[in-house]
């Protein structure tokens, strides 16, 4: 098994880290390797949500469906992956702090088959992806003069 787990200060307050995070499309934006994400469920986005990911990898498309199994804003999410070949769970963490919002992310992957082989060379991958996106995160929220838009 898989966990990484990385922190960053997003100077900005805690109610717009967590929008702008939840707001699925933003994603691309600042998650390297996303393409889209759609929410097939009805309804905003809490506990329950259904999410199909498009990503690239290896100049291939793939798409991995997930539930947000935990929703309580504006302080945590956690998305559960319900198909693909790795079976993850990915939670997200927002606290406030005296110069903005602590972000953390926390992944625990199940990598599976051929994929079990290479779990250490996946880990390091994962960790320096998730301390890039949260840099792009934290450049691209913290470049805004004055609150969040879609």
């Amino acid at each position: 098994m898989i966990n990484v787990e990385v922190s960053i200060i997003v100077s900005r307050p805690i109610e717009e880290v967590f929008a702008y995070v939840n707001d699925f499309r933003n994603t691309a934006q600042w998650q390297t390797g996303v393409v889209e994400v759609r929410q097939t469920s009805e309804g905003p986005v809490g506990k329950g949500t259904q999410l199909i990911f498009v990503r690239t990898l290896l100049g291939r498309k793939l798409e991995g469906a997930s539930e947000m199994v935990e929703y309580e804003p504006p302080t945590k999410n956690t998305l559960q992956s319900t198909s693909g070949p790795m079976p993850f769970t990915i939670t997200r963490i927002f606290e406030p702090t005296p110069v903005g919002t602590k972000v953390t992310l926390v992944f625990e992957m199940h990598p599976g088959g051929v994929f079990a082989l290479a779990e250490p060379l996946f880990a390091r991958s994962l960790k320096r992806s998730a301390e890039a996106d949260l840099g792009n995160l934290k450049d691209l929220l913290e470049s805004r003069a004055v609150g969040i838009s879609s």
